[in-house]
């Protein structure tokens, strides 16, 4: 056995090599904040932060289109803050954020090109698409809201502001329930919040026992809210029983974003601090078991899988994506394939 290997063995880690799929004009560090795999699209969604690019990863070839237009900014700094942090797909379109601008953007994937902007209110975190209602809605964490537009089918189409929900001491993270019409965000600390879509209103707090609350990720045909914490842990709220804690699970630390491949029943945690991907089992009732953990990098916090069984790591110290093939066996039966982050 290999020294990394050994070493790998004795820190629990799985040796389970990454495959590194280096970006468009990345040349060195990005700020990834958000990864998402379009079942829509047949895309993992990669919003490459100050490239001024989305890039769209096909999960079959590995092959990356891009979507360029966005503010761009030299190599260099660290975190997240600059040009397009967050994406997601809906109606044939392609909605991500601008940070530099504090724009919300609408692409058309088939020609790669930017056909609408609107303004924000402030600073753009997560962008998700709500069938239900044809909205984009972001955060704005610095604002203390969720804004709210709808999409107009016009040529070009419009982006119409139809309002903001106020989400005080967040919104942190975003994800959205369709069957029960709910969005799910957090607090910076303990709680999660369920808002109504048609009511746009917060109708249930829920503590998830954090310390500090990070990524959402969501089985919504069994009604599982997971909860990533900054500090190394994992919780599953049942969201149809008053977001009972139902189990946790620990991880490395470091923790935000989170994503759930509902074919395997598994949650892919990634640990910024730890630089390692713990991939949790989540069994029929929300119970968690640790299978394994991945070697990663430094600062590797966010992840989206797709539903052939990759999963997908963001590096931004090398401005490139690590993906992985998931070693370990299903925890239970298959959940319908929805898109995650």
């Amino acid at each position: 056995m290999g020294s990394i290997a050994l070493l790998a063995v004795m820190l629990g880690v799985t040796p389970v090599a990454p495959s590194p799929l280096s970006l468009p004009g990345a040349g060195g560090r990005v700020g990834f904040d958000d990864l998402r795999f379009s079942v829509e699209l047949r895309k993992v969604l990669v919003p490459a932060g100050r490239t001024g690019r989305v890039d769209l990863v096909d999960p079959q070839s590995q092959r990356v289109e891009e979507i360029p237009g966005f503010s761009v900014s030299a190599p260099g700094g660290g975190g997240h803050g600059q040009s397009t942090t967050s994406a997601d797909s809906g109606d044939g379109f392609l909605f991500a954020s601008d940070r530099t601008t504090r724009e919300l953007v609408i692409a058309d994937p088939s020609t790669r090109g930017i056909v609408a902007r609107a303004k924000l209110g402030g600073a753009p975190d997560y962008v998700r698409w709500v069938g239900t209602t044809h909205e984009v809605w972001v955060t704005e964490p610095g604002k203390k809201v969720i804004e709210t537009f709808r999409v107009e089918r016009s040529t070009p189409p419009r982006l119409v502001r139809t309002g903001a929900i106020d989400v005080p001491d967040g919104p942190e993270s975003l994800e959205v329930d369709p069957d029960r019409r709910r969005i799910y965000t957090n607090t910076w600390k303990d709680q999660t919040m369920a808002v109504d879509v048609a009511e746009r209103r917060i109708v249930a707090e829920w503590k998830n026992g954090c310390g500090g609350s990070r990524g959402i990720a969501l089985d919504a045909q069994r009604g599982l809210v997971f909860v990533g914490c900054d500090e190394g842990r994992v919780v599953a709220l049942d969201a149809i029983h008053d977001g009972n804690v139902v189990g946790q699970a620990r991880s490395g630390g470091g923790v935000d974003g989170i994503g759930y491949g509902p074919r395997l029943s598994h949650l892919y945690v990634p640990g910024g601090d730890s630089a390692d991907l713990t991939v949790i089992g989540v069994g029929p009732g929300g119970t968690m078991q640790v299978l394994g953990k991945l070697p990663t990098a430094r600062d590797a916090h966010c992840v989206t899988t797709d539903d052939l069984g990759t999963v997908y790591v963001c590096d931004p110290g090398h401005g490139q994506l690590l993906m992985f093939r998931d070693p370990f066996p299903p925890s239970g039966p298959p959940s319908s394939p929805r898109t995650a982050r």
